[in-house]
C-alpha cells in the first residue's frame, strides 16, 4: 500500500494563468518560464499546455532537448546561456537562444564552432548584481556580437531585482532604456511581477514564472486577486489520532504544550516530502476542508495537527498542505518563506497525477499518474 500523499496538477489551471499572463502583456509575446522541473510540477507534465506559449526559458540542455522532443517548435531560452563551447553546438541544434551575460560567452561565440548558429540574449545588469553586464560592457559586447556568423539575432534583457515593489522597477527600468538606446533588437524585461503591475516592462517578450503556476509574486496580492488558481494542490490523510491531556508535549524537542485537553492528528507529510521542516505551530492546514494549524516539528514523514476545529475527523481524513482552498503563498508566510520554495521543493517520492485540460466543450478530465 502507498502512503496516502499525493499531488494533483491541474492542467486547466495552468492553462487558464498562461491566458492571464497573456492579457496582462496586451501584445508582448509570452516566454514561460519552466526551470526547476516547471517550479516542482514537472517539465513532462505542463507541456501539453506550454505548446500554447511563443517561447520556453529554461536552465539545462537536457530540459531543451526534452522540449523539443515533444515536437515543440516555439523560441526556447537559456537563461544562464553556455558555460562551455560544447554546449554552443548543443544549442545550435536545439535551435535555441542562449543568455550571454559574460565577456567570456562572447569569446565562445566569436570562436565558435564553424556552423554553430544561436540566438543570443544579452544581458544588462540593472541592479540586480547577479548575472549580466554593465552599461559599459554591454555596449562593447553587443558591439562584438552584431554581425557575428554565429548569432542568429539578438534579443536585449534584463531582469529586476524588486519588481514586487510599487516604485521597484524606476531606475531599472531607466538604466536599461539608456544603454539600449535606438539599437533595433527586440526587448525582454518583465518577470510576473513587472508584467502585472509595471505595464511600462511589457516591451516586446515578457518572462511570466511563478504565476503560472498559480502562486503570487507580491506579499500583499493573493493569487486569487489576482486571477490566478492553483496548478497544483498538495494532499495526504490523517494516518494517527492522538488524544492528549492538558500540558502534554507534541513532536521532537517537545516545543508544542498543549494548553487544553485537545486531539491531535497524525498526516502523512514530513520535510522529505517537501514540506518546510521550519514551518512553526499555527502554520494553517485544512483537515476535511475544515482550517486548522501545524502543532509541534515537522517530521521527516509525519507532522502533527490541531483537531479541534474538526471534531468528526478520524483516521483517512483528507488534509490539504496548499493548493485548492489553501494558498501556497499562505503556507509559506507562515513558514518564514515564498510559494516559490514550496513548490520546488516537492520530493521525488511523491506521487504525482496530471489532470489533463479537457476537449473544448467537454467536462470531462483525462487523469495520469506518474
Amino acid at each position: 500500500m502507498s502512503r496516502p500523499i499525493h499531488a494533483r496538477i491541474e492542467l486547466s489551471a495552468l492553462a487558464r494563468n498562461l491566458a492571464a499572463a497573456r492579457r496582462f502583456a496586451g501584445g508582448a509575446r509570452v516566454f514561460a518560464v519552466a526551470k526547476a522541473a516547471a517550479y516542482g510540477h514537472g517539465l513532462d507534465a505542463v507541456m501539453p499546455v506550454l505548446h500554447d506559449a511563443d517561447g520556453i526559458a529554461l536552465l539545462d540542455l537536457e530540459d531543451a532537448a526534452f522540449v523539443r522532443s515533444t515536437g515543440y517548435g516555439g523560441r526556447l531560452a537559456l537563461l544562464e546561456g553556455c558555460f562551455d563551447p560544447a554546449d554552443l553546438v548543443d544549442a545550435s541544434r536545439l535551435h535555441a537562444d542562449v543568455v550571454v551575460h559574460d565577456v567570456e560567452q562572447v569569446r565562445m561565440l566569436e570562436t565558435a564552432a564553424r556552423g554553430t548558429v544561436v540566438g543570443v540574449m544579452l544581458k544588462f545588469n540593472s541592479g540586480m548584481n547577479r548575472l549580466g553586464f554593465d552599461a559599459a560592457g554591454f555596449r562593447d559586447a553587443l558591439a562584438r556580437l552584431d554581425g557575428l556568423a554565429s548569432v542568429r539575432d539578438i534579443t536585449l534583457m534584463t531582469h529586476f531585482a524588486s519588481s514586487d515593489e510599487p516604485d521597484g522597477v524606476t531606475d531599472a527600468l531607466a538604466a536599461f532604456e539608456a544603454v539600449c538606446g535606438n539599437a533595433p533588437h527586440p526587448r525582454c524585461t518583465a518577470n510576473s511581477a513587472a508584467l502585472i503591475a509595471h505595464p511600462a516592462t511589457r516591451a516586446d517578450w515578457v518572462r511570466p514564472g511563478v504565476m503560472l503556476y498559480g502562486a503570487s509574486p507580491f506579499a500583499d496580492r493573493s493569487a486569487a486577486d489576482l486571477g490566478l488558481l492553483p496548478v497544483m494542490t498538495f494532499t495526504s490523510a490523517l494516518v494517527g489520532v492522538q488524544s492528549i491531556a492538558a500540558g502534554a508535549r507534541v513532536g521532537y524537542g517537545g516545543r508544542f504544550v498543549a494548553d487544553r485537553s485537545m486531539r491531535i492528528g497524525v498526516v502523512a507529510c514530513g520535510y522529505a516530502d517537501g514540506y518546510p521542516r521550519h514551518a512553526p505551530t499555527d502554520t494553517p492546514v485544512l483537515v476535511d476542508g475544515i482550517r486548522t494549524r501545524v502543532v509541534g516539528r515537522v517530521s521527516m514523514d509525519m507532522m502533527t495537527v490541531d483537531l479541534g476545529p474538526v471534531p468528526a475527523a478520524r483516521v483517512g481524513s483528507a488534509v490539504t498542505l496548499w493548493g485548492d482552498g489553501l494558498p501556497v503563498d499562505e503556507v509559506a508566510a507562515a513558514a518564514g518563506t515564498i510559494g516559490y520554495e514550496l513548490l520546488c521543493a516537492l520530493a521525488p517520492r511523491v506521487r504525482v497525477t496530471v489532470v489533463a485540460r479537457p476537449p473544448a466543450g467537454s467536462v470531462d478530465t483525462i487523469e495520469s499518474t506518474r
